[in-house]
């Protein structure tokens, strides 16, 4: 099991206390947009979540390059200091009162440019501390984290809504960033990977070149794409559905974060359990037909403790689908590609 190695113990711990500092400023910042906008509440949540992937879209090619080129560490701590820093800038700007919304859109910005090349250091990181026997339950595990935070955060986000307001949710999310960071410096024995004599657009060429002439990458980086684009929205508007659909506040909003994250959790156990299936390829297809499904029945509930139910379902079908991906393409990628 990957937690038996230490150094990915450790970063799994941090990881876990960032993420639902991560979860507690995404509701958070979900409702102040709410709040600031009004009617026009969902273009403005969509174009916030368009400007947070924006530069992962963008930049997460050349991130993965850099990556290869680099310590990772370092790569993931610059990454770890500008999304603190964002998180005590938004919390400034709203006990100031000063806070807008293309401020809130900006700072979205920042964060995934940070996020382009923090991302690609940490999924490369993974199979450097456990090794390819044990990469697949790594990057289950790593759901599990990540979506463990996703109950705790909202749970823990609506309580300190209720009682501090929205300052509290940003600056403890920058003070969880402090204990991913402290991971990160207590790592031991990492692999360096070995400074590389082409140049970064050679290496970018290289990685395109192999992805082109890989038709069984190529099909999952098709699924990857349509997951991410036809499932996430779901957690993107959940803010618009809670006051526009159930006429409820941002506490029922935390409650369906939760039971999203409840059943994503329950996915990533799934994945877990199963670690290196030989069909991983027919369960991520099937996982992404019941999803599908899932998201046509959430889409005509009208009804508060069905739609929680079927919400559970549905995160529970998108975390399978989006951690078999991640498992399918890091083991078909050679480890100078990954």
């Amino acid at each position: 099991m990957a937690l038996t190695h230490r150094n990915f113990r450790l970063l799994w711990m941090g990881a876990l206390t960032s993420s639902i500092g991560t979860w507690m400023q995404k509701v958070a910042q979900a409702w102040l947009i709410v709040t600031l906008t009004g009617s026009s509440s969902a273009f403005y949540l969509g174009l916030d979540s368009f400007a947070g992937e924006a530069p992962i879209l963008l930049f997460t090619i050349l991130g993965g390059v850099v990556a290869d080129r680099r310590d990772r560490r370092h790569m993931m701590l610059m990454s770890q200091y500008i999304q603190m820093t964002v998180a005590f800038v938004l919390a400034g700007l709203v006990i100031t009162n000063v806070v807008q919304v293309w401020m809130v859109i900006g700072l979205s910005v920042i964060t995934g440019l940070a996020q382009a090349f923090g991302g690609p250091a940490y999924q490369s990181l993974i199979p450097t501390l456990v090794g390819k026997d044990h990469l697949p339950n790594a990057i289950a595990l790593n759901s599990i984290q990540f979506n463990l935070a996703r109950v705790i955060g909202p749970v823990v986000a609506g309580v300190a809504l209720a009682s501090f307001g929205m300052v509290a949710c940003f600056g403890l999310n920058g003070i969880s960033f402090l204990f991913v960071i402290a991971a990160i410096f207590a790592l031991r024995d990492v692999h360096i990977p070995p400074v590389a004599t082409d140049g970064i657009v050679n290496q970018m060429r290289d990685g395109l070149r192999f992805v082109k002439h890989s038709r069984s990458l190529i099909r999952v980086m098709i699924l990857g794409f349509i997951v991410a684009f036809l499932g996430f929205p779901l957690l993107t508007f959940l803010p618009v559905i809670t006051k526009d659909v159930f006429h409820q506040d941002v506490g029922f909003y935390s409650r369906l974060m939760t039971f999203s994250g409840a059943g994503a959790v329950t996915g990533a156990i799934f994945v877990a359990y199963l670690g290196k299936h030989r069909h991983i390829d027919r369960l991520l297809l099937g996982s992404l037909l019941l999803f599908g499904g899932a998201m046509v029945v959430f889409s005509l509930s009208r009804h508060a403790a069905s739609s929680a139910i079927v919400l559970f379902i549905a995160g529970s079908l998108l975390v399978t689908c989006t951690a078999l991906t991640t498992s399918l393409a890091q083991l078909l990628a050679p480890a100078e590609l990954r």
